[in-house]
């Protein structure tokens, strides 16, 4: 976009949201307006319904565009979903001229090269991150070391991400939809480790969990590279289908009572609150206990924080992670999960802020909320993905941190935009949502109405 203001754009299972921003003076990032709006057609982050999904996309960005005085026409969207596949790859080149050093151009080229990569068919390399590069018989060296070495076989380890082809398509055809185009697809957990870790998180070892609503992503760092990613899919959704299913509710209702009353620990608040369900239609009001309903939370919890425990101890790592857990996304506001994570993991854990890294602005308080996370993650990603470019056409602008290579799906034919749709304003989240349905809890008696 004009002038390096760029848009973030997360599709989620639950909710789209756009974030757009562009680079303060004093180096963080500056949020110039953002839109959220209930999410249709995704599923466990798969773009399955086009139309829909394109319809939320179009109320999101138009709110974004409405509160920013900013005309959207490209976006950094985020992918993830259970397609996402990881793995290490190994390359090793002989430089042309050994007494030359080596410049950021030269190691940029290397990394580009490395998405020639055969994969498996069907699918797409999406990221290609370096770790740790070697040069004659020095290994271990940083990226910003190896900048300004000399040496005649240089090597490097890389992390590889691939996507599918048909997810990555589909999410390309819904942002065309709705008007607009992608300038780059970064996977989500990169994203949201870039919105709520920093450089010392990193460098300490940190585990970034993402609880969404259907999936829960993970981003394992270590002595300053990314180690491991993983797309685990259960997350908040399944734990509202448990409920529902559990207490022979509508979904809307299992949705709020988690909201509401979820817990995983309910002895914590020193006694058994009873919550009054009303029934279906014409049917007598229930009732149900907060243990209860904790008893459901915690079976799917402990299921998600277990795979999470099983990701961080495959690795073998041994050294340990002293940043612990970093819990983000809606699914982390649940009351109890920080304590419940140091019992299943044995680590320390905390919660993650989307705000890390953002300069003062009239939205910093509000997108505080771990369910901007992501969004936020993307607008920093492109911004400097937008400087990266700059960098290599001359201009003097600091590299991006991860390379972005936007894939390129097959041609489609011309489609018409969604028809805009009003935004809802500036309302919170919760405001947004409760638009939709009657809101039915009162918080200070403990019953539904």
């Amino acid at each position: 976009m004009e002038n390096n203001i760029i848009v973030g754009l997360d599709i989620g299972t639950t909710k789209i949201v756009a974030v757009v921003g562009e680079r303060s003076r004093n180096g963080k990032y500056k949020v110039l307006g953002y839109g959220h709006n209930p999410s249709a057609g995704v599923h466990r982050g798969d773009v399955l319904n086009i139309i829909h999904t394109a319809d939320s996309i179009t109320k999101a960005v138009r709110q974004a565009s409405e509160i920013s005085g900013i005309e959207i026409k490209e976006v950094y969207v985020g992918i993830a979903g259970q397609h996402i596949r990881t793995f290490q790859l190994e390359r090793e080149i002989t430089r042309s001229n050994p007494d030359i050093e080596i410049s950021s151009a030269e190691i940029r080229e290397f990394i580009k090269r490395q998405y020639n990569t055969a994969v498996k068919p069907g699918e797409k390399i999406i990221h290609v991150l370096p770790q740790f590069f070697a040069l004659d018989n020095h290994s271990d060296i940083s990226e910003n070391d190896i900048v300004g070495m000399a040496g005649n076989q240089l090597s490097a380890s890389f992390h590889v991400v691939t996507a599918n082809e048909i997810a990555l398509r589909n999410i390309y055809r819904a942002v065309k939809h709705a008007g607009l185009s992608v300038a780059g697809c970064i996977l989500e957990p990169f994203a949201s480790a870039e919105s709520v870790l920093d450089s010392r998180d990193r460098t300490v070892g940190v585990v970034l969990v993402d609880i969404g609503g259907g999936t829960t992503d993970i981003a394992i760092f270590n002595e300053g590279v990314l180690v491991h990613t993983a797309v685990i899919p259960i997350a908040g959704n399944m734990i509202t289908s448990d409920i529902r299913n559990g207490c022979s509710l509508e979904r809307d209702i299992a949705e709020k009572l988690k909201k509401q009353f979820g817990t995983i620990f309910p002895e914590a608040d020193g006694d058994n609150k009873i919550i009054s369900i009303p029934g279906y239609r014409n049917q007598p009001a229930r009732e149900i206990s907060q243990t209860s309903l904790a008893g459901v939370i915690k079976s799917r919890v402990e299921e998600i924080l277990g795979l999470v425990d099983y990701e961080i101890k495959n690795l073998n790592i041994a050294k340990p992670f002293i940043g612990g857990i970093v819990l983000t996304g809606g699914g982390s506001k649940l009351n109890g999960i920080i304590s419940f994570s140091d019992y299943i993991t044995g680590m320390d854990s905390r919660q993650g802020y989307s705000n890390e890294h953002l300069d003062e602005s009239p939205f910093t308080e509000e997108l505080k909320d771990p369910i901007f996370a992501t969004a936020i993650g993307l607008l920093i990603f492109g911004i400097r993905d937008e400087e990266e470019k700059n960098l290599s056409s001359g201009k003097n602008r600091e590299p991006v941190d991860v390379p972005i290579v936007p894939p390129t799906p097959e041609p489609d034919k011309p489609v018409k935009p969604v028809k805009p749709v009003k935004p809802s304003g500036t309302k919170g989240f919760w405001d947004t949502v409760a638009g939709l349905v009657t809101r039915i809890f009162d918080p200070e008696e403990g019953k539904i109405n």
